[in-house]
Formats: C-alpha cells, structure tokens, sequence
C-alpha cells in the first residue's frame, strides 16, 4: 500500500522508532528492500536521488517503484532523495511519488527558502509530503564546504533551523548533525545534543542523512533524540559488491547475469533486515 511519508513518520513518533529510507536505483535493491520490510511486516520508505538519474532513469524506475509499493503488503512511501530542480521533483509527483525531498542546502538560505516553499505549494496538488535540508552534509563537495576547515561548522544552526521550518511549512527536516554520505573512512562523531536541540526548536521528525555505516548503538540514541527517517543506501549496495565478488571467484563457470543479480539481491536483502532489526526494534547485536 502506497501511504505519504507524514503518515509514516506519525507512526514512528507515536513508537519512538526510526523509518529505513533505501535508496534502490536498481530492480534487486528494490526487491530486496521490500521482501525484507514484509518479511519483518514494518513500513518501509524506498528512494530515488536525483543523482541516480544516469543509472536509472526517473520516467523507468518511478513507474516499478510506484507499482511495486502499491501491491506491497506493508505500508511503502515513495520518496524522491535529493532533488535539486523543480521540474525533476514535479515529474516524480505526476507519476505517483507520494513524498519528495528538495535540497537546496548549497543556496543562500534565501534562494532555498523561496524554492522550498514552491515544492511545498507543489507537493500539495498531489497530497505528497516534502522534506527538506538546512546544513551541509558531509561527503559533497562545494566551494562552499571545501572553504569550511572545522567540520562543525557545517553543522545545522539549530535557531536557523527553527526559522527555516517555519519559512517553508516543510513536513520533516533533514539536518547536519555529523554524518555523511558515502562509505566512512573514520568512525562518524555525532553531535547528540544539537539533534536533540533541533528536534524541540522545530517540532519535526528529524531525517538522518549518511545513516550507512552508524553504529546501532548511535542510530539507537539518535533515534532518542528526534530521528525519525534514517536514509541507508552506500553499506546495503556494497553488499552486493562484496556478495558478487565472492560468488564469481568461488564459482568460475558462472553463465547466466540473473544468478549473479539474484545473489547480490539477497545479500542486499540480508543487510537491509539488520538495518531494520536496529531502527525498528532496537535490536545491538
């Protein structure tokens, strides 16, 4: 069933737990990520970042994304990631995205107010909900972070945080509190009482970038303190890669691409319940 990310996001409020938002840019992240939130029986947001365009084209993998999560048999949002241009946002909201993402983090904060609140005006023709960021993540790479020395300061201001969300009426913010994309070359420092700070000044659920590679005993206290969507995409697709590397070298007559696919597809779907088990049930093993 297709729901918007508001009702969702309500229902981990209401339980203290954290949604999983999977990035699935191919057909087996995809079905690995919804066999695993069935097989658990728990709500599942699945995503498409405008960045993944040149792998898989919005107009393609909406469509099965959006057919997919309505005849699933949990409760799927259907989000677009990091849209950067109107016009991508609104092509994802003609074909059914119940939920999108603008980012205008890199822009004066002016500019990402003014485009803010047209997706918002926008998501609201086809009752989708929209998120929004405010703060640089680490991992992306600006003129405006490679002059930035102190990675605290790319950090969410939590008073600018609070003027944004009520500059832009936005339904969950997404902020930089020490996470970032990409695979961590060092253990991530997260600052839990500017989370937790955010969290009262604006009254969101709080979006939880980078969220690959956390700890669980961070994602848990994160989760305490105001997380409510934890996107998750760079550690379950390098499952894949690892799962894939170890089946080609143990079996070299390999002919057939699908047994390779399905492979990846279940160490994927493997990695995506162990994300699950932490963010919706606490579980530190």
């Amino acid at each position: 069933m297709i729901v918007t990310m508001n009702e969702i996001l309500k229902y981990a409020e209401e339980n203290n737990i954290a949604i999983g938002a999977f990035n699935t840019p191919t057909l087996e992240s995809l079905i690995a990520v919804l066999e695993a939130s069935e097989e658990k029986n728990v709500p599942v947001i699945i995503m498409h970042a405008e960045l993944h365009e040149p792998i898989a084209p919005l107009h393609i993998i909406g469509r099965v994304m959006v057919e997919l999560a309505k005849n699933s048999k949990v409760k799927v949002c259907v989000h677009l990631d990091h849209g950067e241009h109107l016009d991508y946002i609104k092509e994802a909201l003609e074909l059914g995205f119940s939920s999108v993402m603008y980012d205008g983090s890199l822009l004066p904060y002016e500019e990402n107010v003014k485009n803010t609140r047209i997706c918002v005006e926008m998501a609201k023709k086809y009752n989708a909900s929209v998120e929004a960021e405010i703060g640089v993540l680490g991992g992306r790479e600006s003129a405006q972070t490679k002059a930035i020395t102190k990675k605290e300061d790319l950090y969410t201001d939590p008073e600018l945080a609070k003027r944004f969300v009520l500059d832009t009426n936005i339904d969950a913010l997404a902020c930089s509190f020490g996470t970032a994309h990409g695979i961590y070359k060092e253990t991530p420092k997260l600052d839990f009482e500017r989370l937790e700070t955010i969290h009262k000044e604006t009254k969101l659920p709080i979006v939880m970038h980078g969220g690959s590679g956390v700890s669980p005993k961070d994602y848990i206290e994160a989760i305490n303190r105001g997380v409510r969507k934890i996107n998750y995409y760079s550690y379950m697709a390098r499952e894949g890669v690892y799962a894939t590397r170890e089946y080609v070298i143990k079996d070299k007559d390999i002919v057939f691409y699908h047994d390779i696919a399905f492979n990846a597809k279940e160490a994927m779907k493997k990695d995506v319940l162990r994300a699950l088990n932490i963010f919706y049930f606490k579980e530190i093993k």
